[in-house]
């Protein structure tokens, strides 16, 4: 039986492994869908309020997130991108377990957006405990649709960080 492969994620700021993720991006949906290219991909890694996070084995990156840390929407997933060849291997919900881990040291709402044509996406995202907070049309590319996804733990007057 062969060893499980062993994923670690990890914060960047490296200009190499942020170009990777930003190729792996732009060649994938929704992405395409967009025209999105690998030049404006690889400005959505740019902000001070971001985070930069890749899921990686012995040989290569393998997925990564983008996270929102500041500002309203705090704990706001702003990308998260698993490499074709390393799908439906659970590496979307480790991605998002981690989200929720980081995410909840500085909120209780977890925040997402997904298009609305991204059925696996959404599928992943309602099983983990996301509910559909709102729609927002013509929000990326008209005639699309974006759906505003929260998943909570509480409001934020009050909350105790983990």
């Amino acid at each position: 039986m062969p060893e499980e492969e062993k994923y670690t994620i990890t914060k960047t700021t490296d200009p190499r492994k942020i170009a990777a993720c930003a190729k792996m991006m732009s060649s994938t949906d929704p992405w395409i869908t967009y025209d999105m290219d690998y030049g404006y991909c690889l400005k959505a890694f740019d902000g001070n309020c971001k985070e930069v996070y890749v899921l990686e084995n012995e040989e290569e990156i393998a997925g990564f997130v983008i996270l929102q840390v500041c500002g309203t929407f705090n704990g706001y997933i702003q990308s998260l991108c698993v490499n074709e060849k390393h799908r439906n291997k659970g590496l979307g919900k480790k991605l998002l377990q981690f989200c929720e881990e980081r995410i909840l040291k500085i909120s209780p709402n977890i925040f997402i957006c997904v298009s609305s044509f991204n059925r696996g996406a959404i599928k992943l995202y309602y099983e983990f405990g996301f509910k559909l907070i709102g729609e927002l049309p013509d929000f990326v590319k008209e005639g699309l649709t974006e759906l505003l996804l929260r998943k909570t733990f509480g409001p934020m007057v009050g909350y105790i960080p983990k």
